[in-house]
């Protein structure tokens, strides 16, 4: 297979990233795996897709830190036609980009669109991920797997909502991820109500949301694949986050460390609520997170965590992903392209 995968940008890349194992992961398996940022496509006069690409030079890699040292260092540089891609795998995170990057966010949406129509693979579907650039998005999947929510950029109704609350309030942006922006505001301790809401309002809307008490056990993070819990030899796809000191975030990023996780019914339920929705909108590979018997967010463009999952549970998850991935352009190449993007995406094409 031609796979390419769309990353943020190369810098910040690390060699625990779930994109590198994954990437490695395809290449072990012999394919070509191709990465490119959102400023390396490009539409030639024919109206046809190009993507200026970059790839490792060899074809077998043991160890995620020598794949991302070629990747960054010794890498093979090309131009690649999207006609000639098998399969492109969108994993950038459109919050990360700051005020001068904003024309990259819609970028993997939109040029996906065009690979698919160009008979490409892509996962997750684009059209999913064009309504799905900020956290407003979770608020369509069923009110039973959601802990109780209020958003809007209104002071007095963020204060009302935060008297009616048994207990106490977490606030945060609705856009952004791993833990940015996010405060807790004590039922008895309000008293800078006014001025959290003034910092997060300069970038948007505010999500007020009730604070579960679990969550002072951490959260708990598991993968669906194709709108199910992805499984290898009876173990989960899943890790534990716990929080650091008196940080209410568990994100790896703010200092929270990764544990083995218990799966419970309580969490299978969980996945099964959402399941209907996530296969409806093409989402092949998502993270659920979860605290209690709520979910706190889904996990769309990159999530990680993949390669402590295996470390903790033995097991190779991403070779599950890869095969997996490699049946659905089989499929699409038996149907001679001719095909509905957002249903294979979460079609289950391997037994």
């Amino acid at each position: 297979m031609n796979v390419v995968i769309l990353i943020t940008d190369f810098e910040r890349k690390k060699a625990v990233h779930t994109t590198i194992r994954l990437g490695r992961e395809l290449t072990n398996r012999g394919h070509l795996v191709w990465f490119v940022t959102p400023g390396d496509f490009s539409l030639d006069p024919q109206d046809k897709l190009w993507m200026n690409a970059r790839r490792v030079p060899r074809s077998k890699y043991n160890q995620s830190p020598s794949y991302l040292k070629d990747l960054l260092e010794n890498p093979v540089l090309e131009p690649v036609k999207a006609a000639d891609t098998d399969l492109l795998f969108l994993r950038d995170n459109p919050s990360k980009y700051d005020v001068t990057g904003q024309w990259a966010r819609p970028t993997g949406a939109i040029f996906g669109r065009m690979a698919a129509k160009e008979g490409v693979v892509v996962v997750n579907d684009p059209n999913a991920l064009a309504i799905s650039v900020n956290k407003l998005y979770f608020q369509s999947f069923p009110r039973e797997v959601r802990p109780l929510t209020l958003i809007t950029r209104n002071r007095s109704e963020i204060k009302e909502f935060a008297q009616h609350l048994k207990g106490d309030m977490v606030l945060k942006p609705l856009q952004g991820s791993g833990g940015e922006g996010v405060f807790l505001v004590r039922k008895a301790e309000n008293y800078n109500l006014n001025q959290l809401t003034d910092v997060i309002t300069r970038d948007g809307y505010v999500i007020a949301q009730e604070y579960l008490p679990a969550a002072s056990e951490g959260d708990l993070r598991i993968f669906c694949m194709n709108g199910e819990p992805l499984q290898v030899k009876e173990k989960y796809a899943a890790f534990q986050r716990i929080r650091s000191g008196d940080d209410i975030r568990s994100n790896l990023h703010a200092g929270g460390t990764m544990t083995a996780a218990t799966v419970t019914p309580t969490v299978l339920r969980l996945c099964e609520l959402v399941k209907e929705q996530l296969i409806a909108d093409g989402l092949f590979l998502v993270g659920l997170d979860i605290v209690g018997d709520k979910i706190m967010e889904i996990n769309l463009f990159c999530p990680g965590g993949i390669e402590g999952m295996e470390h903790n549970e033995g097991v190779n998850f991403s070779r599950s992903i890869a095969k997996e991935l490699e049946a659905k352009v089989e499929v699409a190449g038996a149907h001679k392209r001719s095909f509905c993007n957002r249903t294979l995406a979460t079609q289950k094409c391997r037994v």
